[in-house]
């Protein structure tokens, strides 16, 4: 697709427009932070349109579950369906835009004879949205300064334009940062877990939260390690965090610490990410381990945020 003005195509209308997107825009900076992060998948918060909540979905190195590597694939999927009534099914036009910003325009492909929506199909979009050749050259103007806007409009009977939106910025060169916890007297704890002092990475506060006797699956026979937001609270409901952690339980004899590493979008509502079944009891106790050492143990977190999405 050389041409990205073409008329109807296949049910597809390809055109410009110089109207921005009614129902919601994504704005992302530092796009090419993405792919070095291998965030393959970007979902958005949840916008309304017609009375129904939907998400902003975008591949920004296409969808490899459908086999596309040279394309930006971007979808609409509809969320919040649990409360709708049983064999519901709904019909909505959609629009997926992308700023040509040396143009002050958008490329627009539109779903001209609409799709069926319903609880066994929940999304719909293009696989081949926009070339990544097209996408990364400077002179479209889809990519500048490694800013990109997307947006999205859906139609269904009854509309209803709320004109909410979101940015996503990344993090170039992303720093990581380190807290030590020190427990001692770690036998005589008897609270069913322990939180460490809040510490700062990415000018959020965190603390590792910590369960002697295990919590969930871990119950009676592990000990369970979390990283925590220690105050989510004061993040708005739509702000998230991309971050890579690590949590260590240090090996004081012989220096092969015990860890876990994950990747997880922190938010208000999911503030907590670690493991139940972190390590065994019995190895813990063990003396050649080195996990405890005259009765005290040292627990390490490593934390990089790579990006923050708030409301635009």
């Amino acid at each position: 697709m050389e041409d990205l003005t073409l008329t109807q195509e296949d049910g597809v209308w390809r055109s410009t427009s110089n109207t921005p997107p009614s129902h919601y825009v994504m704005k992302i900076q530092l796009f090419s932070q993405l792919a070095k992060k291998k965030i393959e998948t970007y979902h958005s918060s949840d916008f309304e349109a017609g009375g129904y909540k939907w998400n902003l979905v975008v591949y920004p190195n296409g969808n490899k579950d459908k086999g596309i590597t040279d394309h930006i694939s971007m979808y609409v999927v509809m969320t919040q369906v649990e409360s709708l009534n049983p064999g519901w099914e709904i019909h909505a036009n959609f629009r997926l835009f992308l700023r040509d910003q040396n143009k002050n325009n958008y490329f627009t492909l539109e779903d001209v004879a609409g799709k069926p929506f319903h609880k066994m199909q929940l999304e719909y979009g293009f696989d081949k949205f926009v070339p990544l050749t097209h996408f990364n050259d400077p002179a479209k103007g889809y990519l500048v300064n490694d800013i990109c806007v997307f947006g999205a409009e859906v139609y269904v009977t009854q509309e209803k334009l709320t004109g909410k939106g979101e940015i996503l910025s990344m993090v170039k060169d992303a720093i990581s940062y380190k807290h030590t916890w020190k427990i001692d007297y770690f036998s005589n704890l008897i609270g069913e877990y322990l939180d460490s002092q809040p510490f700062n990475a990415a000018d959020q506060t965190w603390k590792i939260q910590l369960y002697p006797k295990g919590k969930g699956s871990g119950k009676d026979n592990h000990i369970s390690l979390y990283l925590a937001l220690a105050e989510p609270k004061k993040l708005s409901p739509a702000t998230k965090m991309h971050t890579n952690f690590t949590i260590r339980i240090l090996d004081q004899i012989n220096r092969i610490h015990y860890f876990g590493t994950d990747s997880y979008w922190f938010s208000a509502s999911n503030n907590l990410r670690g493991w139940p079944r972190f390590v065994s009891m019995s190895y813990f106790y063990m003396k050649s381990a080195g996990l405890l050492v005259n009765n005290s143990c040292i627990v390490e977190a490593e934390v990089t945020v790579n990006g923050m999405a708030n409301v635009l």
